[in-house]
Parts: structure tokens; C-alpha cells; sequence
């Protein structure tokens, strides 16, 4: 088990795009030594198999450095590489495990360029790394971002930096002019910068004269989500124009987009200077690009810069709409959202906040201004001085656009005074006591009613007599007390019972005493009645 040979150190492994190189160092003297190396690959979930394997590309190498890039397919997975010297009939330790997870340790290559010099300008087409590969690293060529690096071909040359879509034109150059130039990718979501391609240079043309109609000056004024284009005219004779718009992500796409610009509606031929393209923004998230096609009167056209629209970022918030009033000794202030009740885009994506001032309006004008901040569209002041003219106005603003509108028009109202609170509070409780007694009134007058009838159905206050006997039958019977009939030759026995009855209601008063008189049969009455009389009558025609 004893050798010579050492084991290589400083293993290294470079990864571009889907390249894969291994270098290490080797500091033996010793002639005629190769290197071989070996790698594990702990991807394989289904076998769990671990075992070290020969790194194709990698055997009886010469050179400290092999190119192992066919023997790497899962970008993803965990790798481990080691490597070791070899000679006739020896062979060295093998060196400290490498271990790499191969996409986070890759660079970005180079990526392609293509220059055209264009009326003094120049035009570039970027290919996305690995453009013509089959096996790829960066699966979304989409998300890449090119940085471009511009300067003169000269001793005192200047660089310039800016940001290009993979179809792009450089503008801003001197004429017949030579400019040299390099491309990088970049992902800014990986954090990862890539290699810059190599060196291109061109030069510059001289731009045509026939600009002297083009628009000039192209802006965007946007309010409340209501978009328009304005532009100057410097050409004196007749120029109609077209206003033309692109949707942002066709120029991330490496396909020439110069063909997909799009008129907008309503902004054809026109000879004003502005237009409104509201119409085209149908959605808040992405971006368009907007440009002036400007035709002279001889069939030529000129076509102005273009300008970029984000449309959150490149609106205006506009003054909020206010309005006051006052309810016992609040003020109560509602505001309605910049752009009206129908501007849906200002409410749920700006996340609106309001800053309301509001101050006593008085003839000194030290009188402190006071703030408070709100999320809602109603808001509340209290703490007021009766008898005085408040003011208020509202600002809006977005803290994550770093936007704020306008202040509204002022407006103001005054709180009612002193005498005005306590003569409420007297009518509301005077008010309050009249209906209290009312319904009380009619509580009583119900439940007397409801009494009275009682009363009636089960106490009745004017009674029959009682059982009386004879005169040829029976003329009334009582259901109180039974009667008996003792028949007697020629005359009929009437005891009767006359109760007294005191009625303040129904009746006057009366006073009945009885006297009964078993011998004769009569009875008689202090108090004559017709009634009585009569009774009398009856019985002397019955004793006959």
C-alpha cells in the first residue's frame, strides 16, 4: 500500500451554461503521471444507488484540467467529484471530495449580437445564451435581461451604460461616428450576472433631413387612469398623424417586433396634436409603448421616439371630492375617491390613504391648521367651538407609488351655538313626555273598558225578583232557588223576599221593608210603587 505519488489538491469545478470543466493542481515531480477522476450523483430516488462512477472525459488525463460536460444531466441534483494521480504501476490517495450543486454555481455565457447602422442610429438583435443548444441551464430565456455597455472608438472614450431589450434601437449618437459596444445577460431574480460577449463595432450613419415634420417632444399626461399623448409640430405645412402603440412584452421576445405596432383607436389621420388613448390600457399590470407616425403632404413619413407607459406609475392621483356636515358636535366629513365612484383601477390597486386639513376660518390667521390621516372615505372631527366656521380639505396619496393629489376645494360650514343645544334637549324631552302620557292615557282608558265589560257579563248590577208563584202559573222562576206548590182551595200562598239594593250606576235608591203576613196572605209596602199596585190588583181578582 505504499506510493509516491500525491494526491492533487485545489479542486475546481467552472460551470458555464451547461459546461463543465474540473481543474485541480499537482505539485509531484514525477514523470509520465496522468489523472483520472470519479463522481457520485445523489439524484436517483428510486435506486438510492451512490456508487462512484469513472467522470467521462476525465481518465488518463494529461493536463490539470478536463471538460466533464456529457457527463452532467440534472442541473438541480448534488454532485460529488475527486480526482487522483496515476502512474505505471502506482497510484496516489484520492484527493478531498468537490461537492457542487451544478445551477448555482453556473455563469451566464455571452450572449449573441447582430448591429446594423440605421439612419444614424444603431440597430441590435441580442440572442439569449445558449440560444442555439439543445441542453440548457436557463430554462426561460425570457427572463433574461441584457445590460449594454457603448462607448466612442477613441483615446478619451466615455462608457455609457443602459438597459436593452433583445431588439433594440440606439439612438443619441454623433454621426459618421464609430462606436464600439458589448452585451451581458442577467438574472436579477437568481442574483446572477453573466459574461459579457465579445467586442462589436460600428459606425454610425448621418439621419435624413425629412424629420423636419416629425413630432417632437412626445409626453404622456395621465390623470385618474384618463391617458393622453401630446406633441409638438414644428413643420409649417399640412402633417396629419397616427398615434401607434406596442404592448411592453413583445420586446422581450427575440422576434423583431417592428411589425406588431398597432394604430390606436380613434387616432388615426388626425391634424391635432394630442389624443387620448385610454382605450388601450386594458390591464394596469403590464406596459405599452406609444410613438407618432407623422405623413407630410407628399406621401413621407416620419416616425417620433417612443415613450414608455406603466400605467400606476405614470398616472396622476387627482384631488379627492369632499363634502361637510354637522351632527351634534361632530363634523362629519365624506370623502369620495379620486376619478369618482367608477374608477374601480384608483380604489383597489393604489391603496389610497387621505390627509384631511381642516382649521377654524376666523379673521385670525394664526389659528393653528390641524391634520390627521385616514384609511376610510368618512372621517370625524369633535372637540368644536359652537358658533364658528370650519373649513376642510383632503388630500389623497399612494405611500407605495409615492404618489399624492392635489388638495380638494375647500369646504366649510358652521357649528350651531350655545342656545341652540339646550332648547334641543328641552323640545326633545317635552316631546318625549307628551308621548309618554299619551300612551299611558290610552293604556287606562283600555283597561277600563276592559273591566267595565267584565263587570257586566259576570256581576250584572240589575237583578230579576225573586220566585214568584201563582197567578195562574208561574210567571218567573229563579235559577238561584227551587220553589215548591203546595196547592190551597181558592188561594195561592206568595212569599216573596224583597232584597234591597243599593245601584249608584243604573238606578236611584231605593229602600223595600217586608212585612209578611202568613193569616191573610197580603203583604204590604212602605214605599208604593205602580208596580206594587198592580201586584196588589192581581191578587185581590185572584181571591174572588
Amino acid at each position: 500500500g505504499q506510493t509516491n505519488l500525491k494526491s492533487p489538491q485545489d479542486i475546481q469545478v467552472y460551470v458555464v451554461n451547461t459546461n463543465f470543466t474540473l481543474r485541480w493542481n499537482y505539485t509531484g515531480n514525477d514523470t509520465n503521471t496522468t489523472f483520472s477522476a470519479e463522481y457520485q450523483w445523489f439524484g436517483n430516488t428510486e435506486t438510492n444507488e451512490t456508487e462512484w462512477k469513472e467522470l467521462p472525459g476525465c481518465q488518463n488525463v494529461t493536463r490539470m484540467e478536463c471538460d466533464f460536460s456529457s457527463a452532467i444531466t440534472e442541473y438541480y441534483d448534488t454532485h460529488h467529484v475527486r480526482i487522483r494521480a496515476e502512474g505505471r504501476e502506482e497510484v496516489s490517495p484520492w484527493s478531498s471530495i468537490f461537492e457542487i450543486i451544478p445551477y448555482f454555481i453556473a455563469q451566464i455565457g455571452p450572449p449573441g449580437i447582430e448591429l446594423q447602422s440605421t439612419n444614424g442610429a444603431i440597430k441590435i438583435k441580442v440572442s439569449p445564451p445558449e440560444a442555439n443548444q439543445v441542453r440548457k441551464m436557463w430554462i426561460s430565456y425570457l427572463d433574461f435581461k441584457y445590460n449594454l455597455v457603448i462607448w466612442e472608438n477613441s483615446s478619451n472614450a466615455e462608457f455609457r451604460s443602459q438597459s436593452i431589450f433583445p431588439t433594440d434601437i440606439i439612438d443619441d449618437l454623433a454621426p459618421d461616428t464609430t462606436y464600439c459596444l458589448k452585451v451581458q445577460a442577467t438574472l436579477p431574480l437568481d442574483l446572477k450576472e453573466g459574461l459579457f460577449s465579445p467586442i462589436r463595432c460600428v459606425k454610425t450613419t448621418r439621419k435624413a433631413v425629412n424629420d423636419l415634420f416629425c413630432a417632437t417632444n412626445v409626453s404622456v399626461l395621465a390623470l385618474n387612469m384618463k391617458f393622453h399623448l401630446h406633441w409638438n409640430n414644428r413643420y409649417k405645412q399640412h402633417v396629419s398623424y397616427n398615434v401607434q402603440y406596442l404592448i411592453g412584452y413583445l420586446k422581450k421576445l427575440p422576434d423583431d417586433y417592428s411589425v406588431k405596432w398597432l394604430n390606436v383607436p380613434g387616432c388615426e389621420n388626425i391634424t391635432d396634436t394630442q389624443c387620448s388613448f385610454s382605450s388601450i390600457i386594458t390591464t394596469v399590470s403590464g406596459f405599452y409603448y406609444l410613438r407618432v407616425q407623422a405623413m407630410s403632404e407628399y406621401n413621407t413619413s416620419c416616425l417620433s421616439n417612443e415613450v414608455k407607459v406603466d400605467p400606476l406609475r405614470t398616472n396622476e392621483i387627482g384631488p379627492p371630492g369632499v363634502k361637510v356636515d354637522i351632527s351634534d358636535v361632530l363634523l362629519h366629513i365624506q370623502i369620495s375617491p379620486p376619478g369618482g365612484s367608477e374608477s374601480e383601477v384608483m380604489r383597489d390597486h393604489y391603496d389610497l390613504s387621505y390627509r384631511v386639513l381642516y382649521w377654524k376660518n376666523s379673521s385670525n390667521n394664526e389659528e393653528e391648521i390641524k391634520m390627521k390621516e385616514i384609511k376610510q372615505t368618512i372621517g370625524t372631527v369633535s372637540d368644536l367651538t359652537p358658533s364658528t366656521l370650519y373649513c376642510v380639505k383632503v388630500q389623497a396619496f399612494s405611500e407605495f407609488y409615492n404618489k399624492s393629489s392635489r388638495y380638494s376645494e375647500e369646504k366649510c360650514i358652521r357649528t350651531p351655538g350655545d342656545e341652540i343645544f339646550p332648547l334641543v334637549i328641552l323640545a326633545t324631552f317635552v316631546i318625549a313626555l307628551i308621548t309618554v302620557l299619551l300612551v299611558a292615557t290610552l293604556l287606562v282608558f283600555a283597561l277600563y273598558q276592559a273591566y267595565a265589560k267584565m263587570k257586566y257579563v259576570f256581576f250584572p248590577s240589575c237583578q230579576p225578583p225573586l220566585n214568584i208563584e201563582g197567578f195562574g202559573g208561574q210567571l218567573f222562576s229563579s235559577p238561584y232557588m227551587s220553589t215548591t206548590e203546595e196547592p190551597i182551595a181558592n188561594f195561592s200562598i206568595i212569599e216573596t223576599v224583597i232584597t234591597e239594593e243599593v245601584n249608584q250606576i243604573d238606578f236611584k235608591d231605593y229602600k223595600h221593608s217586608k212585612q209578611s203576613s202568613r193569616d191573610s196572605g197580603n203583604y204590604s209596602n212602605d214605599d208604593d210603587t205602580s208596580g206594587s199596585k198592580v201586584s196588589e190588583e192581581m191578587l185581590e181578582k185572584e181571591i174572588v
